[in-house]
Parts: C-alpha cells; structure tokens; sequence
C-alpha cells in the first residue's frame, strides 16, 4: 500500500512556544515520576474495573516484613480492553509483578501501571497501538475511527497566555480538576485523547461520539448561526458546513470550564474553536486541524493537527464514570 501522507503527522501548535505540555500530562498522571520505572511484587488484594481508570491494590512486602497496600493505576476500561484487559484479568490473591511509574512524593504509595505480569506469565500493556491501517478505506466521514496511533508522541505548544491564563496555571492544583466530578474535558481536547469516536452524517445534523465520557456533539449543518445568547454547555454549540470533501465545524458557547485549554489552563465564555475534518486520499484516515481563541486566557491562539485512523469494523465501548475511582484519580 503506497504510504500515506498523514500516517507521520504529529500535532504541530503554530504559536509563540512559551509553553510546552506533553499529551500524557492530563489529570494527575503528572504525579509520577515517568523517568524512572520500577517493579513491584506482591499480591492483589482489590481489582477496581472502573472509569476513568482502572485500579489494582496490591499487597506489597515492605522492608520491614510488613505488607504494604499500593494503589497501581491503569488506563480507562476502553483502552484497557483493547489491550487484552477484562474485569476478570485479575482476582484477589492473585501474584502479579508490575513495572510502573511511581508517585513523586515517596511517601505515597501509589504508581502508574506500564505493564503486568499475570499468574500465567501474561504481559498485559496499557494500551495497543495501531501498526497498521485499514485495507479498506471509508466512504465518506460515516463510520468509527481511533485516534491512538502516535498519541504519546503528540506535544502541544502554546503561545503567550494573558495575565489571567499565567496566574491560573500557577495556581492550578488537581483539586480543582472537574474530572473528580465526572466532568470531560472540552473541544477540542476530548479529539486529540486516544480514544475512538464515531461519525454519524443524518441530513441537517452530524453527530460526534466520543468513547471518552460518552461525550456526544451534535454539528447542525442546516445554515443556523450562533444564537447571541444561546445556553453555554461544556461542549460548546456547533454549526457546520462542507468544504468539498471536508468538514468544517465552528464551535462557540461553551461554559467556562478550569481546565478548558487543557491541564491547568481555563477556558472562558469567549471560547472559539474552528475544526476541519479531512479525509486522506485513500480514506484510511482523518486529519484534523484546530484553531482555539480565548480572549480570556490566551493571547494568541493555538492551533493543532492529529491524525484519526478508520476502524471499518470497530465499536464504541461503553464509558460509565464512577465517581470514587474520579475524585482518587484527582487527588493531588
């Protein structure tokens, strides 16, 4: 197959480079330590098959010869799935060894999981990349896509933030994190995390499903504007049109969100999102580029591109977010 275009394409943010956050960094994942792996032994003693993500307790051996708890944190249950995970991969009384990321603060005993051993010598990841695309392209912008491939490789760069957006990246701290209230990022972030989402074309409206959150967007392609005082909501109101084969979509009306332009930065009412989606020649994929304006907090606006594979087989898995495991998962 004759190589595309776009299968090397990594997001690229035109802007003064003040600040550089890599796409891993969401939530509180920046707790750990991620230069530094380290293995752990022990057994298990709770399995947690939750959103936004799974958790393994297990027992330890400390120093001491005390059993020590650890809390090791996986991926959602999609992503998990997908790398071969189920809600009965694991059982109390398991022996498993971990390699992890660990927290930061060494009196925590909490790590991020990269890979686990299973009782029969099984080595589970925490996510399955893409290798190859599909041999068969879409036929239009109708279907399921996934957005994994090249996900860890992404680096967004923002340009200069208003006084506003310094002081509150400053201030920011995991506890003001809405994702402890089950609460999704916003457009266009939930585009760019590596979860599948699904087109539906139906005449005057297209519809967006995002796996993450369950979130779905409604693009009304029948010439509506903006109303000036429409309702605000976290995903912003979205009126489209087609550009030959291509589809752009305008997003205003969000609701000021404390993690809007992705961790640590706010988005405020004058959030302005502009959005192509563009299939490849051969319509194995979709580019998709963005444009974010926020008068509040950014001083120039930041632009990104990624790339979303076509899965012609592939669903949607159900992402139902259970509070407990959201606000363990916010806690600094």
């Amino acid at each position: 197959m004759e190589k595309n275009p776009l299968r090397d394409c990594r997001v690229s943010l035109v802007a003064i480079a003040t600040l550089a956050v890599p796409a891993s960094a969401h939530h509180s994942f920046a707790v750990y330590d991620a230069d530094t792996v380290i293995t752990l032994t022990g057994t298990v003693a709770r399995y947690d098959w939750t959103n936004p993500h799974v958790y393994v307790f297990v027992d330890i051996d400390g120093e001491d010869g005390e059993a020590v708890e650890w809390a090791l944190e996986g991926e959602s249950t999609a992503l998990l799935s997908r790398a071969g995970w189920s809600r009965t991969t694991l059982a109390p009384g398991d022996r498993i060894s971990a390699r992890v990321y660990r927290n930061r603060n060494p009196e925590q005993h909490e790590a991020r999981i990269l890979t686990v051993v299973t009782p029969d010598g099984t080595t589970l990841g925490r996510r399955t990349t893409n290798t190859t695309l599909p041999s068969v392209g879409a036929r239009d912008l109708a279907g399921v896509w996934d957005a994994l491939r090249d996900y860890g490789d992404y680096e967004f760069v923002r340009g200069a933030l208003t006084e506003q957006g310094t002081a509150a990246v400053s201030a920011f701290d995991e506890s003001q994190s809405p994702v402890q209230d089950c609460l999704a990022f916003a457009t266009p972030i939930t585009t760019i995390l590596p979860y599948r989402s699904e087109i539906e074309l139906a005449g005057d409206r297209i519809f967006i499903r995002s796996e993450f959150f369950a979130i779905e967007r409604i693009v009304y392609m029948d010439g509506r504007r903006h109303a000036d005082n429409g309702a605000r909501t976290e995903q912003g109101h979205s009126i489209g049109s087609w550009d030959g084969d291509t589809l752009v979509v305008d997003t205003a009306l969000f609701a000021p969100n404390p993690i809007g332009n992705w961790r640590g930065l706010p988005s405020g009412p004058r959030k302005h999102v502009v959005e192509r989606f563009e299939p490849s020649p051969d319509r194995t994929q979709l580019r998709i580029t963005f444009r974010v304006e926020d008068p509040d907090y950014l001083v120039d606006p930041w632009q990104g591109e990624i790339v979303w594979d076509y899965v012609p087989d592939g669903e949607i898995l159900p992402f139902t977010c259970d509070p407990e495991a959201a606000r363990r998962f916010a806690t600094p």
